[in-house]
């Protein structure tokens, strides 16, 4: 698949992607990327994001691929029972572990636990080993029931721009390999 046959939806996760983060300059760079924006960044409710996140999925005109990072992915994924258009891909970075009581901001926890089935669609989880939200043990677990690929990203922690991933090449590198691959879903 190419970028231009796909609607790609940019999903942030706790208090948005500032513009040096490698989601904000993908954005930039794919021209039929678009972010899911939230009302609320700074104090997310889940039933307000997965109901923002199905809309946009549902006003796609194309198949849609989904980048998350963080609380993007726990969005995405809870919001999957709403999606009413074909998903072609899910690009999934840094899964937090919603379900861990020390989690903090602690309402993130509304977010959890995240559903085990696996995933109808190809996916892709790229998980640090020293991710201060969430162990690499957890995405591994969660990549398994969902049917995702793992990626090891090694000593990344958070893989966003305060762990030195503004331009993030080697992600660019994955995705684009993880994109070439998708085929077109049925409708």
């Amino acid at each position: 698949m190419k970028v231009a046959e796909a609607d790609i939806l940019i999903v942030p996760g706790y208090t948005n992607s500032r513009p040096e983060h490698w989601m904000s300059r993908w954005q930039d760079r794919l021209s039929t990327a678009r972010r899911v924006e939230q009302d609320e960044w700074s104090k997310p409710v889940r039933a307000d994001w997965t109901r923002r996140m199905a809309e946009c999925v549902n006003e796609a005109e194309r198949p849609v691929v989904i980048i998350a990072h963080s609380l993007g992915v726990a969005t995405a994924i809870q919001a999957l029972p709403e999606f009413r258009r074909p998903i072609a891909g899910a690009f999934l970075v840094a899964p937090p572990e919603v379900d861990n009581p020390k989690i903090r901001p602690r309402h993130l926890m509304t977010f959890g636990p995240y559903p085990r089935d696996p995933l109808p669609f190809p996916s892709l989880v790229v998980a640090s080993r020293n991710d201060p939200f969430g162990s690499y043990e957890h995405a591994g677990d969660i990549a398994n029931a969902w049917g995702s690929m793992l990626i090891d990203a090694g000593e990344s922690g958070h893989l966003n721009a305060e762990s030195g991933h503004g331009p993030w090449p080697e992600g660019t590198m994955v995705f684009a390999q993880f994109l070439s691959k998708l085929a077109h879903p049925a409708n």
